[in-house]
Protein backbone atom coordinates (compact mmCIF):
# COMPACT_ATOMS: atom_id res chain seq x y z
CA UNK A 1 0.00 0.00 0.00
CA UNK A 2 1.43 3.35 -0.80
CA UNK A 3 1.94 5.49 2.41
CA UNK A 4 0.65 9.10 2.07
CA UNK A 5 2.29 11.96 4.60
CA UNK A 6 1.92 15.15 4.92
CA UNK A 7 4.36 17.39 4.19
CA UNK A 8 3.88 21.03 5.81
CA UNK A 9 1.03 23.10 5.83
CA UNK A 10 0.38 23.19 1.72
CA UNK A 11 1.91 19.72 0.33
CA UNK A 12 1.37 16.23 0.32
CA UNK A 13 3.87 13.07 -0.25
CA UNK A 14 3.29 9.86 -1.96
CA UNK A 15 5.43 7.42 -1.44
CA UNK A 16 5.27 3.46 -2.70
CA UNK A 17 7.56 0.61 -1.89
CA UNK A 18 6.57 -2.91 -4.10
CA UNK A 19 9.10 -5.91 -4.49
CA UNK A 20 10.53 -5.91 -7.37
CA UNK A 21 10.43 -2.14 -8.33
CA UNK A 22 12.49 0.86 -7.36
CA UNK A 23 10.90 3.56 -4.58
CA UNK A 24 8.66 5.73 -5.94
CA UNK A 25 8.06 9.03 -4.08
CA UNK A 26 5.93 12.16 -5.52
CA UNK A 27 4.60 15.32 -3.51
CA UNK A 28 1.16 17.14 -5.07
CA UNK A 29 -0.57 19.73 -3.69
CA UNK A 30 -3.35 18.16 -2.66
CA UNK A 31 -3.67 14.85 -0.67
CA UNK A 32 -5.99 13.25 -3.72
CA UNK A 33 -4.17 14.25 -6.16
CA UNK A 34 -1.31 11.96 -3.94
CA UNK A 35 -3.97 8.93 -3.47
CA UNK A 36 -4.70 8.85 -6.82
CA UNK A 37 -1.01 9.01 -8.14
CA UNK A 38 -0.34 6.47 -5.77
CA UNK A 39 -3.35 4.22 -7.55
CA UNK A 40 -2.11 4.83 -10.69
CA UNK A 41 1.05 3.63 -10.33
CA UNK A 42 0.24 0.90 -7.37
CA UNK A 43 -2.20 -0.73 -10.46
CA UNK A 44 0.70 -0.42 -13.19
CA UNK A 45 3.18 -2.46 -11.24
CA UNK A 46 0.46 -5.21 -10.12
CA UNK A 47 -0.33 -5.43 -14.03
CA UNK A 48 3.50 -5.32 -14.67
CA UNK A 49 3.12 -2.20 -17.33
CA UNK A 50 5.01 0.40 -14.75
CA UNK A 51 8.13 2.39 -16.41
CA UNK A 52 9.43 4.71 -14.43
CA UNK A 53 8.79 8.52 -15.44
CA UNK A 54 10.88 9.98 -13.12
CA UNK A 55 13.12 11.40 -16.09
CA UNK A 56 10.38 12.96 -18.06
CA UNK A 57 8.76 14.19 -15.34
CA UNK A 58 12.35 16.13 -14.49
CA UNK A 59 13.18 17.04 -17.89
CA UNK A 60 11.42 19.97 -19.52
CA UNK A 61 10.33 20.39 -23.27
CA UNK A 62 13.15 23.53 -23.58
CA UNK A 63 15.84 20.94 -22.49
CA UNK A 64 14.59 17.95 -24.45
CA UNK A 65 14.87 19.99 -27.55
CA UNK A 66 18.62 21.70 -26.97
CA UNK A 67 19.41 17.82 -26.37
CA UNK A 68 17.47 17.15 -29.93
CA UNK A 69 19.50 19.85 -31.41
CA UNK A 70 23.04 18.81 -30.32
CA UNK A 71 22.48 14.78 -30.70
CA UNK A 72 19.84 14.28 -33.76
CA UNK A 73 19.62 17.20 -35.78
CA UNK A 74 23.52 16.57 -36.94
CA UNK A 75 22.60 13.50 -38.79
CA UNK A 76 19.78 14.49 -40.59
CA UNK A 77 19.75 16.18 -44.13
CA UNK A 78 17.37 18.41 -43.00
CA UNK A 79 19.02 19.58 -40.37
CA UNK A 80 19.06 23.69 -41.07
CA UNK A 81 15.64 24.35 -41.21
CA UNK A 82 14.81 21.74 -39.20
CA UNK A 83 16.78 23.66 -36.42
CA UNK A 84 14.67 26.97 -37.12
CA UNK A 85 11.50 24.58 -35.92
CA UNK A 86 12.95 23.60 -32.86
CA UNK A 87 13.61 27.21 -31.94
CA UNK A 88 10.21 27.93 -32.55
CA UNK A 89 9.29 25.08 -30.51
CA UNK A 90 11.94 26.38 -27.72
CA UNK A 91 10.69 30.51 -27.85
CA UNK A 92 7.15 29.20 -27.18
CA UNK A 93 5.57 28.95 -23.22
CA UNK A 94 4.81 25.23 -23.48
CA UNK A 95 8.84 24.93 -23.19
CA UNK A 96 9.21 25.53 -20.27
CA UNK A 97 6.73 22.16 -18.68
CA UNK A 98 8.13 18.79 -18.75
CA UNK A 99 7.42 16.28 -21.20
CA UNK A 100 5.34 14.06 -18.61
CA UNK A 101 3.39 17.04 -18.34
CA UNK A 102 2.21 17.37 -21.94
CA UNK A 103 -0.97 16.86 -22.92
CA UNK A 104 -2.53 16.57 -26.39
CA UNK A 105 -4.72 19.15 -25.65
CA UNK A 106 -1.71 21.58 -25.16
CA UNK A 107 -0.63 20.60 -28.55
CA UNK A 108 -3.68 21.26 -30.07
CA UNK A 109 -3.86 24.46 -28.67
CA UNK A 110 -0.51 25.11 -30.24
CA UNK A 111 -1.66 23.97 -33.66
CA UNK A 112 -4.59 25.99 -33.55
CA UNK A 113 -3.24 29.65 -32.82
CA UNK A 114 -0.63 28.61 -35.72
CA UNK A 115 -3.24 27.59 -38.08
CA UNK A 116 -4.37 31.16 -38.06
CA UNK A 117 -1.04 32.32 -38.92
CA UNK A 118 0.30 30.00 -40.73
CA UNK A 119 -0.41 27.35 -43.68
CA UNK A 120 -1.51 23.83 -42.95
CA UNK A 121 1.90 22.62 -44.27
CA UNK A 122 3.95 24.76 -41.95
CA UNK A 123 2.26 23.17 -39.34
CA UNK A 124 2.71 19.80 -40.30
CA UNK A 125 6.46 20.47 -40.18
CA UNK A 126 6.44 21.69 -36.86
CA UNK A 127 4.35 19.10 -35.43
CA UNK A 128 6.52 15.95 -36.81
CA UNK A 129 9.49 17.87 -35.64
CA UNK A 130 7.97 17.66 -31.71
CA UNK A 131 6.48 13.84 -32.30
CA UNK A 132 9.98 12.60 -33.53
CA UNK A 133 11.72 14.26 -30.02
CA UNK A 134 8.90 12.85 -28.23
CA UNK A 135 9.65 9.43 -29.77
CA UNK A 136 13.34 9.62 -29.22
CA UNK A 137 13.02 10.57 -26.05
CA UNK A 138 11.01 7.15 -25.56
CA UNK A 139 12.83 5.18 -27.58
CA UNK A 140 16.73 6.06 -26.72
CA UNK A 141 16.56 8.40 -23.64
CA UNK A 142 15.73 6.32 -21.42
CA UNK A 143 11.97 7.67 -20.75
CA UNK A 144 9.84 4.00 -21.84
CA UNK A 145 6.31 5.38 -19.88
CA UNK A 146 6.42 9.05 -21.83
CA UNK A 147 3.29 9.09 -24.01
CA UNK A 148 3.76 10.87 -27.81
CA UNK A 149 0.69 13.57 -27.37
CA UNK A 150 1.49 14.43 -30.40
CA UNK A 151 -0.32 11.61 -32.15
CA UNK A 152 -3.43 12.20 -30.89
CA UNK A 153 -3.65 15.53 -32.47
CA UNK A 154 -5.54 15.92 -35.49
CA UNK A 155 -3.49 17.04 -38.68
CA UNK A 156 -4.45 19.77 -40.42
CA UNK A 157 -4.65 18.61 -44.21
CA UNK A 158 -2.28 20.21 -46.57
CA UNK A 159 -4.04 22.40 -49.48
CA UNK A 160 -1.38 24.90 -50.46
CA UNK A 161 -0.01 22.53 -53.20
CA UNK A 162 0.82 24.75 -55.99
CA UNK A 163 0.50 24.37 -60.01
CA UNK A 164 2.65 27.52 -60.52
CA UNK A 165 4.54 27.83 -63.69
CA UNK A 166 6.94 30.24 -64.70
CA UNK A 167 6.43 32.66 -67.02
CA UNK A 168 8.20 32.54 -70.20
CA UNK A 169 7.29 36.23 -71.54
CA UNK A 170 4.75 39.02 -70.17
CA UNK A 171 1.69 38.55 -70.48
CA UNK A 172 -0.25 40.08 -73.21
CA UNK A 173 -1.97 43.35 -72.07
CA UNK A 174 -3.68 46.47 -73.43
CA UNK A 175 -1.37 49.31 -74.00
CA UNK A 176 -2.28 52.34 -73.70
CA UNK A 177 0.00 54.06 -75.65
CA UNK A 178 3.09 53.83 -77.98
CA UNK A 179 5.80 52.80 -76.22
CA UNK A 180 9.86 52.33 -77.74
CA UNK A 181 11.13 48.99 -79.01
CA UNK A 182 13.37 48.75 -76.05
CA UNK A 183 10.26 48.47 -73.98
CA UNK A 184 8.76 45.67 -76.81
CA UNK A 185 12.46 44.00 -76.12
CA UNK A 186 11.82 44.22 -72.12
CA UNK A 187 8.05 42.95 -72.73
CA UNK A 188 9.52 40.14 -74.05
CA UNK A 189 11.66 38.70 -71.30
CA UNK A 190 10.26 36.25 -69.13
CA UNK A 191 10.37 35.94 -65.28
CA UNK A 192 13.76 34.11 -65.25
CA UNK A 193 15.25 36.55 -67.28
CA UNK A 194 13.63 39.49 -65.36
CA UNK A 195 14.97 37.70 -61.54
CA UNK A 196 18.66 37.44 -63.12
CA UNK A 197 18.63 40.47 -64.12
CA UNK A 198 17.58 41.88 -61.24
CA UNK A 199 19.50 39.23 -58.98
CA UNK A 200 22.86 41.54 -58.32
CA UNK A 201 24.50 38.24 -57.55
CA UNK A 202 27.20 36.26 -58.63
CA UNK A 203 25.84 33.08 -57.72
CA UNK A 204 22.76 33.53 -57.99
CA UNK A 205 22.03 33.21 -61.98
CA UNK A 206 23.84 30.27 -62.27
CA UNK A 207 21.91 28.42 -59.40
CA UNK A 208 18.70 29.34 -61.31
CA UNK A 209 20.07 27.80 -64.62
CA UNK A 210 21.02 24.35 -62.78
CA UNK A 211 17.31 24.21 -61.02
CA UNK A 212 15.61 25.24 -64.36
CA UNK A 213 17.68 22.80 -66.52
CA UNK A 214 18.20 19.95 -64.12
CA UNK A 215 15.13 20.21 -61.76
CA UNK A 216 17.29 19.63 -58.80
CA UNK A 217 16.59 20.51 -55.40
CA UNK A 218 17.74 23.36 -53.75
CA UNK A 219 20.02 21.55 -51.23
CA UNK A 220 21.20 19.24 -54.42
CA UNK A 221 22.63 22.15 -55.84
CA UNK A 222 24.40 24.23 -53.08
CA UNK A 223 26.57 21.15 -52.42
CA UNK A 224 27.55 20.49 -55.63
CA UNK A 225 31.15 19.34 -55.79
CA UNK A 226 33.24 19.61 -58.64
CA UNK A 227 34.67 16.37 -58.50
CA UNK A 228 30.85 15.14 -58.98
CA UNK A 229 30.43 16.73 -62.43
CA UNK A 230 31.98 14.99 -65.78
CA UNK A 231 31.77 18.06 -67.86
CA UNK A 232 32.04 15.63 -70.98
CA UNK A 233 29.52 13.02 -69.83
CA UNK A 234 27.52 16.25 -69.00
CA UNK A 235 26.68 13.89 -65.63
CA UNK A 236 26.35 15.51 -62.34
CA UNK A 237 26.37 12.86 -59.34
CA UNK A 238 24.45 13.10 -56.82
CA UNK A 239 26.32 10.98 -53.88
CA UNK A 240 23.35 11.73 -50.72
CA UNK A 241 19.78 13.12 -51.50
CA UNK A 242 16.41 13.52 -50.04
CA UNK A 243 15.17 10.40 -50.29
CA UNK A 244 18.21 8.86 -48.81
CA UNK A 245 19.51 7.57 -52.43
CA UNK A 246 22.37 8.86 -55.14
CA UNK A 247 21.51 9.68 -59.16
CA UNK A 248 23.39 11.06 -61.66
CA UNK A 249 21.66 13.80 -63.69
CA UNK A 250 21.60 14.74 -66.79
CA UNK A 251 23.56 18.52 -67.69
CA UNK A 252 21.89 20.22 -71.05
CA UNK A 253 24.08 22.62 -73.00
CA UNK A 254 22.45 25.57 -70.83
CA UNK A 255 23.65 23.96 -67.74
CA UNK A 256 27.05 22.95 -68.76
CA UNK A 257 27.65 27.02 -69.85
CA UNK A 258 26.97 27.93 -66.94
CA UNK A 259 28.83 25.70 -65.00
CA UNK A 260 31.88 26.00 -67.43
CA UNK A 261 31.32 29.76 -66.89
CA UNK A 262 31.16 29.66 -63.33
CA UNK A 263 34.55 27.32 -62.68
CA UNK A 264 36.93 29.85 -65.83
CA UNK A 265 35.22 33.05 -63.22
CA UNK A 266 36.10 31.19 -59.94
CA UNK A 267 39.77 32.22 -58.35
CA UNK A 268 39.29 29.13 -56.23
CA UNK A 269 42.33 26.71 -56.78
CA UNK A 270 40.02 23.27 -55.64
CA UNK A 271 37.44 24.50 -58.57
CA UNK A 272 40.89 24.43 -60.95
CA UNK A 273 41.82 21.23 -59.39
CA UNK A 274 38.37 19.77 -60.69
CA UNK A 275 37.77 19.49 -56.30
CA UNK A 276 35.41 21.39 -53.66
CA UNK A 277 31.93 22.66 -53.48
CA UNK A 278 30.42 24.43 -56.85
CA UNK A 279 28.97 27.01 -54.40
CA UNK A 280 29.65 28.96 -51.53
CA UNK A 281 26.85 29.51 -50.01
CA UNK A 282 23.32 28.14 -47.93
CA UNK A 283 20.31 26.93 -49.59
CA UNK A 284 18.50 29.71 -46.89
CA UNK A 285 20.99 32.44 -48.33
CA UNK A 286 19.55 30.93 -51.69
CA UNK A 287 16.19 30.96 -51.08
CA UNK A 288 16.59 35.09 -49.65
CA UNK A 289 18.90 36.32 -52.49
CA UNK A 290 16.22 34.72 -55.13
CA UNK A 291 13.01 36.78 -52.79
CA UNK A 292 14.88 39.79 -52.75
CA UNK A 293 15.30 39.38 -56.40
CA UNK A 294 11.53 38.75 -56.99
CA UNK A 295 10.89 42.00 -55.69
CA UNK A 296 13.06 43.95 -57.46
CA UNK A 297 12.11 42.54 -60.91
CA UNK A 298 8.51 43.24 -59.77
CA UNK A 299 9.22 46.52 -59.08
CA UNK A 300 11.03 46.88 -62.41
CA UNK A 301 8.59 46.02 -64.23
CA UNK A 302 5.93 48.18 -62.59
CA UNK A 303 8.22 51.11 -63.28
CA UNK A 304 8.28 50.39 -66.58
CA UNK A 305 5.10 49.68 -67.21
CA UNK A 306 4.43 53.41 -65.65
CA UNK A 307 6.64 54.86 -68.02
CA UNK A 308 5.41 52.94 -71.11
CA UNK A 309 1.61 53.75 -69.98
CA UNK A 310 0.66 50.08 -69.77
CA UNK A 311 -1.01 48.09 -67.46
CA UNK A 312 1.22 45.74 -65.75
CA UNK A 313 -0.57 41.90 -64.95
CA UNK A 314 -1.19 41.62 -61.89
CA UNK A 315 0.19 37.65 -61.55
CA UNK A 316 3.60 38.39 -63.37
CA UNK A 317 6.42 38.40 -60.65
CA UNK A 318 4.47 37.94 -57.86
CA UNK A 319 4.29 34.48 -55.94
CA UNK A 320 6.93 33.11 -57.48
CA UNK A 321 9.49 30.99 -54.93
CA UNK A 322 11.95 29.24 -56.12
CA UNK A 323 11.11 25.82 -55.24
CA UNK A 324 8.81 26.85 -58.56
CA UNK A 325 11.49 26.10 -60.63
CA UNK A 326 11.69 22.92 -59.80
CA UNK A 327 8.24 22.63 -60.65
CA UNK A 328 9.00 24.12 -64.05
CA UNK A 329 11.82 22.30 -65.15
CA UNK A 330 10.06 19.07 -64.59
CA UNK A 331 7.10 20.04 -66.73
CA UNK A 332 9.67 21.14 -69.16
CA UNK A 333 11.61 17.65 -69.13
CA UNK A 334 8.24 15.63 -68.86
CA UNK A 335 7.88 16.29 -72.47
CA UNK A 336 11.22 15.34 -73.62
CA UNK A 337 11.64 12.22 -71.94
CA UNK A 338 9.04 9.27 -70.38
CA UNK A 339 7.81 8.89 -66.89
CA UNK A 340 10.01 6.01 -65.85
CA UNK A 341 13.07 8.35 -66.93
CA UNK A 342 12.26 11.53 -65.78
CA UNK A 343 11.81 9.70 -61.96
CA UNK A 344 15.45 8.84 -62.75
CA UNK A 345 16.46 12.69 -63.48
CA UNK A 346 14.09 14.47 -60.71
CA UNK A 347 14.83 11.53 -57.83
CA UNK A 348 11.62 10.83 -57.34
CA UNK A 349 10.64 7.12 -56.00
CA UNK A 350 6.95 7.68 -56.27
CA UNK A 351 5.31 8.42 -59.37
CA UNK A 352 2.26 10.19 -57.66
CA UNK A 353 5.01 12.49 -55.97
CA UNK A 354 5.78 13.35 -59.37
CA UNK A 355 2.82 13.98 -60.78
CA UNK A 356 2.86 16.87 -58.13
CA UNK A 357 5.54 18.30 -60.24
CA UNK A 358 4.22 18.35 -63.42
CA UNK A 359 2.22 21.14 -64.75
CA UNK A 360 1.59 21.24 -67.85
CA UNK A 361 -0.48 24.44 -69.57
CA UNK A 362 -3.90 23.65 -71.03
CA UNK A 363 -3.25 25.27 -74.27
CA UNK A 364 0.18 23.41 -75.23
CA UNK A 365 -1.69 20.21 -74.80
CA UNK A 366 -4.28 21.72 -76.93
CA UNK A 367 -1.58 22.09 -79.36
CA UNK A 368 -1.17 18.09 -79.52
CA UNK A 369 -4.67 17.33 -80.97
CA UNK A 370 -4.91 17.11 -84.63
Amino acid sequence: MATIRKRGPYQWEAQIRRKGYPPQSKTFNMKAEAEAWASVIESEMARGVWTSRVEAEATTLHEALDRYEIEILPAKKGAEPERSVVRTWRDLQLAKRTLASIRSADVAGVRDEWLRHYKPATVLRRLAVLSHLFNIARQEWGMEGLSNPVELVRKPRPNNARTRRVAASEPACDAQSDHDSSSERRAQDGEIERVVAASGSELLPSIICLAVETAMRRGEIVTLRWEHIDMKRRVAHLPATKNGSSRDVPLSSLAIEALQGLKDATESPKAATDAGRVFDIRGDAVTRAFERAVVRARQRYLEECEVANRRPAEKFLTDLRFHDLRHEATTRLAAIFPMHELTKITGHKDPRMLMRYYHPRAEELAMRLS
